[in-house]
């Protein structure tokens, strides 16, 4: 019976976590705010789960392994020309912003809630973690800019293992040795870390990546191979130093993400699915671990410290370090409100507190309620407000819809043009620099380049991008072009312009096609020729007394419906059904034929 009750808590914590996610998504909030109401649902109001006594002593061995998968996969997001552009800033994010933040964090700590040193400086070293478990959905939420994301991405994946470490090293100082100072032993021990964490991630990164170029490992297993090297890496590494494996699967991924790899998008996407699954159901476990009365027992001091810590340690720790840099006012600004923690802050907090108590240490019994109300709250705080800070600051785009249009033709500029009228985000793309021209001359936004090349993902800001037209006269490059983007903007988010049905059975597969745009009712020829024969794009305004119906009918027989803009500004490109149209409609685009004499 155990085995069984065992089993079913595993499929409903994931099962819920799963849905949660998706519920998130749907209205647009933090999914971690839901999962951290999940677990204390599912865990000390209902008494469904109760994660040390169902999962007894492969609890912690459990988080761990999932942290490291979570941060490996942090890494492969990490891009080197990203560090490049951005390096002076990076550089003291994870150096005097580290240092700043655990100073103050340690002394506040101290002094206000009264634990003791070692709590002190535990508690310290917690709270510099800002990682990816929150940062990444965060980020994709708000649509941010590429700058001010690069920064809190890296600052937050390589921070994790920072502070997991240095939360290990001041632990073992106190448990093991009294005979050096505590600086010199936390600095030999963060040296011995790193160097034992980029042998084996940088090295096992080489391996593997020269492994994949030379054809040594099959398709099928490549995924798994990665998977076990994590474990391998971690492994290893924590054999050394005690909790550097986080910093080395960190490395490990970072390696793997700059290495050319022609699969490597397919590895991403597997270990995001991995990382969503562990992530969801991470957070519920650790919550559900949390009894609601603890809680209570942090007092004003402890609330006090927290506010400390939000509001006032964070900006002035990056304001500080962040003197003489590039950065401008509105990024910083940002980046000093945008620190929430997650589950690493959770791991680390409920695998020392225990030990800490067990050796009597003053306020130990405070450390567990302090990092949890910690990551509640900042969880909701900057998960409700980064997407309208991100805004306000103008560092993400003020429209939720942009669209990015392949092939720079005479009817896709007019289209772009009048979509731009409408106050809708465009891109024009096209590798041919003569067929930009009568953009530029509109002020459309242009960009010159192949939209697949590596280096276009460094140059170009796609933040705002939301769907993806392909317009060209190729239509297996259209095809790739939508493959392509629709991991990252959505399989109907992309669209690629018809063909004659004659052809129909030389297309490729629409398992990867992208959505045909206008339901094949016009095709690519067709736009060409109408387009010089005087059809033009047309936006009418659509009210309660001139509805969506009454335009169409108000309209020649063989115009073309293009697409509605709501008044929230969203863009649904034609096919899209009609039968859920509601209310809210603003314009309708239609591409129409001249007037009869």
């Amino acid at each position: 019976m155990q085995h069984q009750h065992l089993t079913e808590i595993m499929a409903s914590i994931i099962i819920v976590g799963i849905v949660l996610q998706w519920i998130g998504w749907r209205l647009k909030i933090p999914a971690l705010i839901l999962l951290i109401i999940a677990g204390f649902v599912m865990g000390p109001i209902t008494g469904w789960i109760n994660p040390k006594e169902d999962f007894g002593d492969i609890f912690h061995p459990i988080i761990s392994l999932g942290v490291a998968i979570i941060l490996f996969e942090g890494g492969l997001n990490l891009k080197w020309h990203e560090f490049k552009q951005n390096s002076q800033v990076i550089n003291r994010l994870i150096t005097w912003n580290v240092l700043a933040t655990f100073s103050l964090g340690a002394i506040a700590s101290y002094y206000l809630v009264g634990l003791s040193i070692p709590v002190a400086l535990i508690f310290g070293g917690i709270v510099i973690v800002t990682g990816p478990t929150v940062i990444g959905p965060l980020l994709k939420q708000a649509n941010l800019n590429r700058r001010p994301a690069a920064l809190l991405k890296w600052e937050g994946i390589i921070n994790d293992p920072i502070g997991a470490l240095l939360v290990v090293l001041i632990y073992s100082y106190y448990m093991l040795s009294q005979s050096e100072t505590l600086v010199i032993n936390i600095i030999m021990g963060l040296g011995l870390s790193l160097f034992v964490s980029l042998i084996l991630g940088v090295g096992i990164g080489f391996i593997i990546a020269e492994a994949f170029k030379k054809g040594k490992v099959p398709e099928h297993l490549k995924s798994p191979i990665i998977l076990i090297s994590i474990f391998l890496v971690y492994t290893l590494a924590n054999l050394v130093q005690s909790e550097a494996g986080l910093m080395a699967t960190t490395i490990l991924g970072i390696t793997l993400a700059n290495q050319k790899l022609n699969s490597l998008d397919e590895l991403r996407r597997f270990k995001e699915y991995v990382t969503i699954l562990l992530v969801s159901a991470i957070f519920i476990i650790l919550t559900a671990d949390i009894q609601p009365e603890i809680l209570q027992r942090l007092g004003w001091e402890g609330w006090l410290l927290l506010f400390l810590i939000i509001f006032v340690f964070r900006p002035v720790s990056v304001y500080l370090s962040t003197i003489r840099t590039d950065i401008d006012w509105q990024e910083r600004l940002f980046i000093a409100w945008v620190a929430p923690r997650g589950i690493v802050a959770a791991a680390i907090a409920g695998l020392f507190s225990p030990q800490l108590m067990g050796k009597g240490y003053a306020g130990a019994e405070l450390l567990l309620p302090l990092v949890f109300a910690l990551i509640i709250l900042t969880v909701v705080f900057h998960g409700l407000s980064i997407g309208w800070l991100a805004k306000k600051l103008d560092l993400a785009s003020n429209h939720p819809d942009g669209l990015m249009l392949i092939g720079a033709l005479p009817w896709s500029i007019a289209f772009a043009s009048e979509l731009q009228k409408n106050q809708i985000p465009v891109l024009l793309v096209d590798k041919k620099w003569e067929k930009l021209k009568p953009a530029r001359m509109q002020n459309i936004p242009t960009f010159y380049g192949e939209i697949l090349a590596e280096r276009t993902e460094e140059v170009l800001e796609l933040s705002h991008i939301t769907k993806l037209l392909a317009l060209t006269s190729n239509k297996y490059y259209n095809t790739l072009v939508c493959s392509q983007f629709a991991p990252e903007l959505g399989q109907h988010s992309v669209y690629e312009i018809a063909w004659q049905q004659e052809n129909e059975n030389k297309l490729p597969s629409e398992s990867v096609r992208g959505t045909t745009l206008f339901d094949s009712k016009m095709f690519y020829n067709d736009f060409i020729n109408n387009f010089n024969e005087g059809w033009k794009f047309q936006t009418t305004l659509l009210s309660e007394e001139f509805t969506y119906e009454d335009a169409i009918k108000n309209n020649a027989e063989n115009s073309l419906i293009i697409a509605i803009i709501t008044k929230s500004e969203h863009v649904f490109i034609y096919p899209f059904n009609e039968d859920k149209l509601d209310k809210d409609l603003k314009y309708l685009i239609m591409f129409i034929p001249p007037k009869k004499d």
